[in-house]
């Protein structure tokens, strides 16, 4: 009933900019938070960044400053802007959204989107 599609992952030098989307399709009602996480090979998923409707925004220490998450609600899509890019940002980045959907607005539950590698050569 929902799905989260992403795009714009990549190959990249260091020190070049990516830029993510992560649009929400389907019988959605309403949209809490939206994020992105990555996971490195034999690395636990973790954080990125995550963003709130009213667009209060968090970040994982070792992106700030260089990531921007934003999201344009009219369009239930996440963004993630990343400027600096370190080999150490290579991982596939998945789109995360905490949403209820129509058949059932007031349970609400995450959305996982499958995933965008994003490699960052030195």
């Amino acid at each position: 009933q929902v799905q989260l599609v992403e795009s714009g992952g990549g190959l990249v030098q260091a020190g070049g900019s990516l830029r993510l989307s992560c649009a929400a399709f389907g019988s959605i009602f309403s949209i809490n938070a939206m994020g992105w996480y990555r996971q490195a090979p034999g690395k636990q998923r973790e954080l990125v960044a995550d963003i709130t409707s009213g667009g209060s925004t968090n970040y994982a220490d070792s992106v700030k400053g260089r990531f921007t998450i934003s999201r344009d609600n009219a369009k239930n899509t996440v963004y993630l802007q990343m400027n600096s890019l370190k080999p150490e940002d290579t991982a596939v980045y998945y789109c995360n959204a905490d949403l209820s959907i129509i058949t059932n607005p007031w349970a609400n539950r995450d959305y996982w989107g499958p995933g965008t590698q994003v490699t960052v050569s030195s």
